[in-house]
């Protein structure tokens, strides 16, 4: 009996520390590109789902998946911790649903699925790090951007809209703002990377804009 206690003992040991490794594989990538939760956040949520789903099965008799189950509402509350509103945009989204897909490893290794932890492990590094091209590939292409102008005349506010088709930038008035000094538009502007820099270029020249900024 005591030597079966201490095979499982072992076999315990092995899963915890194989959760840190798979954490710490996911953790270091989020690192590696200076995300909100990085290298130890990761490495503890693998290992904290880890030891959660196998003091589950093992306190948890007549209904061992009541603990594990609790872990994935835990992890919601972590990863609503992460996301943060941009600019024009969400931030923390990626992150937080890696910190969920992270949980969900150590909840595999902690059940004895190593095999099956290692392939999630690998799938999300593959998603994280190839899909990120195809990401800013279709970013470069169609890019949303906000742009903040100040202009001393009303009547100019349509010569900048003949400017954005000029550049080929789609446009939206999102506020606007009209003093008897000058008249504020915020515009909301998507097209290829090159045309807002272009557009830029063209921002920083014209003497009609008191002030921008994007």
């Amino acid at each position: 009996m005591d030597f079966l206690k201490d095979h499982s003992i072992q076999n315990e040991l092995l899963l915890i520390f194989i959760s840190v490794i798979l954490g710490l594989l996911i953790g270091a990538e989020r690192e590696y590109r200076n995300k909100s939760a990085g290298l130890r956040t990761f490495i503890l949520v693998c290992f904290g789902s880890c030891l959660f789903t196998i003091l589950s099965i093992k306190i948890g008799i007549e209904d061992p998946d009541r603990l594990a189950a609790n872990i994935i509402t835990g992890i919601g509350f972590l990863g609503a911790g992460v996301i943060f509103k941009g600019d024009n945009k969400i931030d923390g989204i990626t992150t937080a649903t890696t910190i969920w897909a992270t949980a969900s490893i150590g909840m595999a290794v902690g059940s004895g699925y190593v095999y099956l932890s290692l392939t999630g492990t690998v799938l999300v590094l593959l998603i994280l790090s190839s899909l990120g091209y195809l990401q800013n590939f279709i970013d470069s292409n169609h890019k949303i951007r906000e742009y903040k102008i100040v202009l001393t005349n009303f009547e100019d506010v349509a010569d900048f809209e003949k400017m954005f088709k000029n550049y080929n930038l789609k446009f939206s008035v999102a506020r606007q703002n009209r003093t008897q000094e000058n008249v504020t538009t915020t515009w909301v502007l998507s097209g290829k990377h090159t045309n807002h820099d272009l557009f830029i270029k063209q921002l920083q020249h014209n003497e009609r804009i008191h002030a921008y900024e994007f």
